[in-house]
């Protein structure tokens, strides 16, 4: 009875069969692998996974873990006790009642329970095995005798006769020898077999990791473009307030100018009709002393008063289509920042290079603050810039990067960035006086971004305390904003870049900060 109930304990609930590689779940269930793996390959696309037996859920296919405890169970109870039952082979010799067989007698073509096989010939003739049904292909078809050799040039099972006939002065050996070494050699091929599939279900593990991380960056990424689009949403709905209530504001004014000419010039339209009917009068009058004592008609058309109203109807004023397009133009900025809210990387270090600053500078020792100085006396090196400029020690040379500089403390300051290769002369060194280099300046409370000595004019009399530079090497972008509520793009350069860029700053008075930097 025990022998029964550790039987069904070793059966797979999916094949009712006893176990073959068993394998575990999370849940703690076993079945054997190829059941498993086919019942999780139906399950692909539904959402989850679930165990046949206590339907226990998993989002992603599980791992199946080889349990080894259990392996080495079935394998021990089909070597101490084959499953008869599984065979369906009964003993010859009991004609009353079926009992399954013990082994197989190859001479007698029989099969043998226990009692009849206590009272069987032990003679070497008589060649027991496993229970089997095909009595027949374990004896040679010409002489009936008992398979006991192996032909190896002819890769055949024969009997002693057959040595000795047609197979004659081949290399025949034991068959029982050669089934071992087949045997090593299956078991070597299993190690091998078990060694790749371990492998495989490493892979497929680091695969599914790989895939979590992907949904779990994927979710990121998504979190991050609907805070952007929300964000962006408000920032138009904000500039159409502002815009729809600069219309209504102009339109007021032009309105009521226009309504103070309309009401000025129907006066001047009553005074002209009681001229006209005096006039008309006048002309219907017989009485020639009378006509002639009225003042001269010319006072009665005063067209140099008919031109000042005509002028002022001209200038009543119209919309400012100039400032409301301006207005529009933040549409561009905030398209353009969503570069810099979506595509950039982790946090990391920019420094400036001492070794290049100039004699007019001095570096903080934290390499973050470029000081305005009274003249330094640097070691002479080839990398230093002379006077006011300084570049970093990093150089990008792919990706989408951005810096930032506090600028608060400085009137007069360059930022921006440069190739290695850019001249250490005292002019072609300062950056945006050379084809090598770009930079936003401010000089006079003006600002200007400068390459290759042209000037343009971005902005006047505006307070802003900090500046950011956002690169697209891949791209070719190099774009500059102030950093305020919101952000406003300056200008972007694009250029075909040929080598790695530095950051680079100049400062003629105060100091200005690397505040902060993403890559």
């Amino acid at each position: 009875m025990a022998s029964a109930d550790l039987r069904q304990e070793l059966d797979c609930s999916i094949c009712l069969s006893i176990y073959t590689d068993p394998v575990t779940l999370r849940c703690g269930h076993n079945f054997c692998r190829v059941c498993i793996d086919r019942v999780l390959d139906t399950q692909e696309g539904a959402g989850a996974y679930t165990c046949p037996d206590c339907r226990a859920e998993c989002q992603e296919r599980p791992v199946l873990q080889r349990n080894i405890t259990l392996c080495n169970i079935v394998g021990r109870f089909l070597s101490t006790r084959p499953d008869q039952e599984e065979t369906g082979i009964f003993c010859t010799y009991c004609v009353d009642s079926p009992v399954p067989a013990a082994k197989s007698c190859l001479l007698c073509e029989a099969s043998l329970c226990d009692k009849h096989l206590r009272v069987h010939s032990k003679s070497a003739e008589h060649v027991l095995c496993d229970p089997t049904t095909a009595l027949g292909n374990r004896k040679c078809s010409v002489h009936k005798k008992i398979l006991e050799y192996y032909c190896t040039e002819d890769a055949a099972c024969i009997c002693v006769y057959c040595s000795a006939g047609e197979h004659r002065g081949h290399n025949v050996v034991i068959l029982g020898e050669v089934c071992e070494k087949k045997k090593e050699k299956l078991r070597d091929a299993l190690q091998k077999l078990t060694i790749k599939r371990e492998e495989t279900e490493k892979r497929v593990q680091s695969l599914q990791e790989r895939r979590k991380e992907e949904e779990g960056k994927a979710a990121g990424v998504t979190e991050t473009v609907t805070a952007l689009f929300r964000d962006i949403r408000r920032q138009l709905d904000d500039l159409e307030k502002r815009v729809l209530s600069e219309i209504s504001r102009q339109e007021q004014r032009v309105s009521l100018s226009v309504s103070d000419l309309i009401r000025q010039l129907e006066i001047k339209k009553d005074e002209l009709s009681g001229k006209m009917r005096h006039i008309e009068d006048l002309c219907n009058m017989s009485d020639p002393v009378t006509v002639l004592q009225e003042p001269d008609t010319g006072d009665l058309c005063d067209t140099e008063d008919t031109e000042r109203h005509d002028t002022q109807v001209h200038g009543a004023g119209d919309m400012d289509v100039g400032l409301i397009s301006g207005t529009l133009h933040t549409l561009s900025d905030i398209i353009t920042g969503i570069n810099t809210g979506i595509y950039v990387q982790e946090a990391t270090d920019l420094l400036l290079d001492v070794t290049t600053a100039g004699e007019g500078i001095q570096i903080s020792d934290n390499r973050k603050t470029a000081y305005k100085s009274i003249i330094q006396r640097y070691p002479e090196t080839p990398e230093r810039v002379p006077y006011f400029h300084v570049i970093s020690t990093r150089r990008f040379s792919s990706g989408r990067h951005y810096w930032e500089v506090d600028v608060r403390k400085s009137q007069y300051w360059r930022v921006g960035m440069c190739y290695p290769s850019i001249g250490r002369g005292e002019n072609q060194s300062q950056i945006g006086e050379n084809d090598k280099s770009w930079c936003l300046c401010r000089r006079k409370n003006q600002y200007s971004v400068i390459h290759d000595r042209r000037w343009i004019r971005v902005a006047d009399d505006i307070r802003c305390d900090r500046v950011r530079v956002y690169l697209d090497y891949e791209a070719g972008q190099l774009s500059f904003y102030f950093l305020r509520d919101p952000i406003r793009h300056l200008h972007t350069y694009t250029a075909a870049l040929t080598e790695p860029l530095h950051a680079a700053l100049g400062v003629w008075d105060g100091c200005i900060t690397i505040s902060g930097v993403k890559l």
